[in-house]
């Protein structure tokens, strides 16, 4: 289960959050129309970071062009989380003044161009959050690249790949990878973490699943890593989906490779991240074919136990003073109490809206800092904690124990965790994902923690989530190695690729 984050509410991922409010800079169309001469002033590139509480930066780029009749077009990204564009549904230019709202994501920039052209300074609002965020006049969209991530031409091949989840309706895209040596090779399905991800699974500039995928690869182990449904060419609803249609989709990948003429159907196994490291089990107990599963940072803990756990471990590494984070467990027990009580969300929503108004209202000044910027509207918070307590997996994740799933599971486990890991913390994780292999008589399992890693598996110093984008590393060796060995001791040990 994802954890809420309520007390630090830091917007890592702000251009995707479904919440917020705008305004609007132009009191009539007329104004708009105003200095449409000056209009070839606002086309092109703006670059920009929304900074937030715990200091992580966000790059963000406008795309702005003009229609021949005057009017704009506009797109909203980040070059920090990848090449996903999101269309600007109102761009209006006047009088030095630039209104551009994205309704699919409820945000709106409001800006004056300054320094003859070259600056944008304003606003963005979303979330019921209001950042400074400055704009400048850039020529080329910037590219950027960690260390790791590998260089075309790769030597194996690669191919888009199709295909269909027929008990959902959906169809699924990826990227499969194989080795150019002879065949069938064995071959493994990534299974992404929590939030819609892409095959990549990126995030704040890092592609950790085309990292991982081209170190097996050279291995001798195909690959295949999927878009989420609904992200990237996948089709499908995310948000009403439960970790169990999930598990769906990943079975749908796995009867996928077995259709492959260049994959042995004996030796196709799942590496699951995060919440992957909980879907994975489901799959394999589904699937008796499944040859083997890697959990990587994998919940053992129930949903509540596993939330309450890394909302205490999230906020104590971001320095968070004690006195709030009790309040705010407390507050996270009063409305999980309610979830599990009350089915109908109607009932449940006001519930919960009585209780997260009352919490935050009753905050001092010295908590605000912690929580949300003390100008944002407090409804609109509010709002945003109750729909995303009310969605569906949050519901499911909640009551979900992954252990009698886990004491199911025949095939050989490989279970790691990174030793600064706030958000799926080791030792109480691995001791209870050890302890259900072992009720259940597992015969090959191998539960590790890795020193010094966080929850991305990279070299940190604290493990806080603030880490994540300044660390240049994506994936530690050590455990690129690690999961490549114990795959390879499994498969009749590949020949690695020069």
């Amino acid at each position: 289960m994802k954890s809420k984050i309520i007390i630090c509410f830091v917007f890592l991922l702000a251009i995707v959050i479904s919440s917020g409010c705008v305004s609007q800079p132009f009191s009539t169309p007329d104004e708009a129309i105003e200095g449409l001469e000056d209009i070839e002033k606002i086309e092109g590139l703006w670059l920009g970071s929304l900074e937030f509480q715990d200091g992580t930066k966000l790059r963000i780029l406008f795309n702005i062009s003009a229609n021949p009749g005057g009017s704009l077009n506009a797109t909203i990204g980040s070059p920090d989380q990848g090449s996903r564009v999101i269309p600007a549904d109102n761009v209006v230019y006047g009088d030095g003044k630039l209104l551009l709202e994205v309704a699919s994501i409820k945000g709106a920039f409001e800006g004056v161009l300054k320094e003859e052209g070259e600056t944008l300074e304003g606003e963005w609002k979303q979330g019921g959050e209001t950042f400074q965020l400055t704009l400048n006049h850039i020529d080329e969209v910037p590219v950027l690249r960690r260390p790791q991530d590998p260089v075309r031409p790769y030597p194996y091949d690669e191919e888009e790949v199709v295909y269909e989840n027929k008990e959902a309706g959906i169809k699924l895209a990826g990227t499969l990878t194989t080795p150019r040596t002879e065949g069938p090779f064995p071959a493994v399905l990534l299974i992404t973490g929590s939030g819609k991800q892409n095959r990549d699974e990126e995030v704040l500039g890092h592609r950790p699943f085309l990292v991982l995928s081209d170190y097996l690869t050279r291995r001798g182990i195909a690959v295949l890593r999927v878009d989420d449904r609904g992200a990237g060419g996948s089709t499908g609803n995310f948000s009403q989906a439960t970790i169990e249609d999930f598990a769906g989709d990943a079975l749908a990948g796995v009867e996928y490779l077995k259709s492959r003429k260049e994959i042995d159907p004996a030796w196709i196994g799942l590496i699951g991240h995060s919440e992957g490291g909980e879907i994975a089990p489901m799959v394999a107990v589904r699937d008796p074919d499944v040859a083997f599963i890697v959990l990587m940072a994998g919940p053992g803990l129930n949903g509540e136990e596993l939330s309450l756990l890394q909302e205490r471990r999230i906020a104590e590494a971001d320095g968070v003073p004690k006195e709030l984070i009790d309040k705010n467990i407390a507050l996270l027990e009063d409305i999980y109490s309610v979830l599990k009580k009350e089915e109908d969300d109607t009932i449940a929503g006001e519930q919960i809206r009585d209780i997260l108004t009352d919490f935050h209202t009753n905050l001092t000044e010295e908590e605000y800092k912690y929580v949300r910027n003390p100008e944002a509207p407090l409804k609109a918070q509010v709002e945003a904690g109750v729909r995303s307590f009310l969605l569906p997996r949050e519901r499911f994740g909640l009551t979900y124990d992954p252990g009698p799933t886990l004491m199911k599971v025949e095939c050989p486990v490989l279970a790691i965790n990174g030793e600064k890991d706030v958000q799926v913390p080791p030792a109480e994780n691995l001791r209870a994902i050890e302890e259900a292999l072992e009720a259940g008589d597992n015969e090959d399992y191998t539960v590790k923690e890795l020193p010094g890693l966080n929850h991305a598996f990279q070299t940190a110093q604290t493990g806080s989530m603030s880490e994540y984008a300044k660390i240049e590393e994506t994936m530690s060796p050590a455990a690129l190695e690690l999961i490549g060995d114990w795959i390879s001791e499994r498969t009749l040990e590949t020949e690695e690729l020069e």
